[in-house]
Parts: structure tokens; C-alpha cells; sequence
């Protein structure tokens, strides 16, 4: 491959996930397709049963003050944020915080600490509403906190391209490293959208799964799919130009070599039928990355459990990658959908599968239809192959899409 701009270097990830906090536990439980879904009492009454959350109430190290303070979503930001920059052997206290971007991405920003302040407005009355509450909800904040806490006095930006947002971010933040805006960015997506407000919206949208069985709700291209299962959590990476990471002798997990955006331009909610924004996309990622369709080995797919959107996604890469079919697989069998999260916690799988050469399994899979028939989707994981290219692709409300291409940071496997 010729690429059309320097890949990029990935020297760390970070995971918050219904799998687990950090990710190590978050690639065992992806690798064995383990499902995440679970009654949630915190649904009662609402019209669905089940969701994945992140285990445990606090992602705050312990002896952390004033975590009250922060959304649920802005905690789990913070806590993946940190794990990314640990791995990528930064140091916060002795780097020049005026090179460091921040690009964080979100569905929902405090959606959740916004519905407590509506509430208690609704019972209490205004007294009752916490001066802490605009600074807990609105979208920006999150970014914002992650800037204070490793003191990134560089570009700092929120992204909201529904569930696309934090493979937005990723994207935001090479074009950042690209125009010598930043020598380090720290680019992902947060939300924690298990709302009574949000499950309540999706499910009048038939959006979400109606299974009662937490091994049949969530299941990626199936013929018997009807929704997704709604999750949280949050994913980063490091990127720095492979030039600086080699100077102070970093080894890249992987390197992103192309990314691309592309709008459907067609309905508020529904995916064109054809993908045509998801197809432009990745073409555009593949252009950058000086490749052809034929040169992709995997793909991360979007993959929601939906009926319109994994059947599009389905007749895309059949048509797109006839010659050459990758192999195909969907986090969210395991995951959940963890809304504006997704796209870069996906990403940071895709990361680790070119890394360690391993295509994890689609969990919740039992059936294909006459769509998902036609692509291969790793069942039995996780499945040894080897890749060159691989994609990662996420799409959202409002036709948004985005697609990234990583390959190994060391030799083309043979």
C-alpha cells in the first residue's frame, strides 16, 4: 500500500465496557463471544428488560474526590482515558500539554445527569436542582475534563455524530495530527445512555431488542434480530505520528493508515438501503490508505442486531467486496450498543485483532437470512488469520458514517 498521508502510530488503547474495565477483559470476553446482556431492575416498568452495563458503580480510582460531581459517561471517559495513556508510556507531568488534543466523542454527552436534574426540578422544584448540573450534562464537559486532568491545553473537541461519534473523534483527531495542530492526540467516544428517557425514545422507535432471553437479544446480522440491546462504556487510543512515537521508542499496537466520512443524506433515523454513506466512507478510507477493496482482509462491522441496518450493511460488503470477501464481525453481539462509545471502542478492538492477528467470533449469531448470508461472519472464533488491512466502520442517526483502516505497525504478516 501507497497511502496518501503517513499512517499514524496507535501506542495505546483504553476500555471501559459492559466485558469489563480495561482491555485486557474487554478482548477475553469479545474473544469468547460472551454476551453481556442482563435483566436491568433499573428498567422496571420501561417497555424492554434487558441492557449491558459496565460492571461495578464507580470507575473512579479509589480515594478520588468529587467524582459525584461527574456523569456516568464523563467517569467512564476518564478512567479509559487514563488506561490509553498509561499504555502508551506518557507521562503526563513532563509532556507539553500545548501539543496534546483532546477529540472525544458522544451520542448523548450527561444525558443521564440531565434526566436527575429534570426530575428533581419536576418534584422539588428549583432549589433542588444541583449547581453541579449543567456542568455534569453538557456535551462538552467530558472533553473538557479530560483536558484538566492531563492538563491538554491543545486543540479540545466534542464530537456528535449519534452512534458514529467516537470513530468521528478518531478521525477529527488525525486530521489534527495531520495539519501539525497537536504531536499527540488522545481521540475516543463515551456514553451512558441506559436512561429511562433514551431506553424509553428507542423502544416507541422499535429500535431495541424485545427478547427476554439475554442469549437471543443481542444478535448481529441473524435472521431473527429485531433490535439492538442498549449498552455503554468508553474506548481510546493514542495516536502520535509514527516519527515522534520512534523517537522516544514507543511500539505502536497497530497504525491507522486511512480513515473517511460520508453522509447518507437520506432519512433522520433509517440507513440508505444501498449504504451509499457507509460505502463512501470506506472508499474514502481506502483511498487514503492507498488500497482496494481487494486488499482488505476484516471488518469490524457496525452491525446493531437491527433489521434495516445490518441488512444494508450485508449487501454493501457483498457488492463492495465480492473478489475478495474479509471476514466479518460484530462487537455488539457481545458488547451491546454503546451508542456514540461504539465506534471507538470498536476501533480499539480492531487495533488488537491486527495486532494479535485474531478475529474474535459474532456472539448471539444463530441464523443467517438471505442478506447475511452472503458475507463471512466469524462465528466460530476466535478465528487465526492473517491480516494486512483491516476496517472498522460505525454509523449513526442522521446518515452519519465513518470508516477506519489499520494495518500491523511491524512487517506485512506473511
Amino acid at each position: 500500500m501507497s497511502t496518501a498521508h503517513p499512517p499514524l502510530a496507535v501506542t495505546g488503547i483504553g476500555l471501559v465496557t459492559p466485558a469489563g474495565h480495561g482491555a485486557e477483559p474487554t478482548w477475553r470476553g469479545v474473544l469468547g463471544a460472551l454476551g453481556t446482556a442482563a435483566p436491568d431492575p433499573a428498567l422496571t416498568g420501561l417497555p424492554v428488560v434487558l441492557s449491558c452495563r459496565v460492571p461495578g458503580d464507580s470507575t473512579a480510582p479509589a480515594g478520588e474526590r468529587r467524582s459525584w460531581q461527574l456523569d456516568r459517561a464523563t467517569r467512564f471517559a476518564l478512567a479509559a482515558a487514563r488506561e490509553a495513556v498509561a499504555d502508551a508510556g506518557l507521562d503526563p507531568a513532563h509532556w507539553d500539554g500545548a501539543r496534546v488534543a483532546v477529540v472525544l466523542g458522544s451520542a448523548a454527552g450527561g444525558v443521564g445527569s440531565y434526566e436527575h436534574a429534570a426530575e428533581r426540578l419536576r418534584t422539588l422544584g428549583p432549589a433542588a436542582v444541583s449547581p453541579m448540573a449543567l456542568p455534569a450534562f453538557l456535551p462538552n464537559m467530558a472533553a473538557g475534563r479530560l483536558a484538566i486532568e492531563f492538563g491538554a491545553t491543545g486543540p479540545v473537541m466534542h464530537t456528535a455524530t449519534a452512534c458514529a461519534s467516537g470513530a468521528t473523534a478518531i478521525h477529527t483527531a488525525a486530521l489534527l495530527l495531520r495539519t501539525g495542530a497537536c504531536d499527540v492526540a488522545l481521540a475516543g467516544g463515551t456514553d451512558a445512555m441506559i436512561t429511562p428517557v433514551c431506553v424509553s425514545g428507542f423502544a416507541r422507535m422499535k429500535a431495541l431488542s424485545r427478547n427476554t432471553d439475554p442469549t437471543r437479544a443481542s444478535r448481529p446480522f441473524d435472521a431473527d434480530r429485531d433490535g439492538f440491546v442498549i449498552g455503554e462504556g468508553a474506548g481510546f487510543l493514542v495516536l502520535e505520528r509514527q516519527t515522534d512515537a520512534a523517537s522516544r521508542q514507543a511500539a505502536p499496537r497497530a497504525l491507522l493508515v486511512g480513515a473517511g466520512t460520508a453522509a447518507d443524506a437520506f432519512h433522520p433515523v433509517a440507513p440508505h438501503p444501498d449504504a451509499r454513506g457507509l460505502e463512501g466512507a470506506t472508499r474514502l478510507a481506502l483511498a487514503e490508505a492507498g488500497a482496494v477493496p481487494g486488499d482488505v482482509d476484516h471488518i469490524n462491522a457496525h452491525g446493531t442486531s437491527t433489521p434495516l441496518n445490518d441488512s444494508a450493511e450485508a449487501r454493501l460488503i457483498h457488492r463492495l467486496f465480492a473478489r475478495r470477501p474479509p471476514s466479518v464481525t460484530s462487537a455488539k453481539g457481545a458488547l451491546g450498543h454503546t451508542m456514540g462509545a461504539a465506534g471507538a471502542i470498536e476501533a480499539a478492538l480492531t487495533v488488537l485483532t491486527v495486532q494479535y492477528q485474531l478475529v474474535p467470533g459474532t456472539a448471539g449469531f444463530a441464523l443467517p437470512d438471505r442478506d447475511t448470508d452472503k458475507i463471512d461472519l466469524v462465528l466460530d472464533g476466535p478465528r487465526r488469520q492473517r491480516l494486512r488491512l483491516a476496517l472498522s466502520t460505525s454509523a449513526g442517526f442522521g446518515g452519519h458514517n465513518t470508516a477506519l483502516a489499520f494495518a500491523p505497525a511491524g512487517p506485512s504478516p506473511g
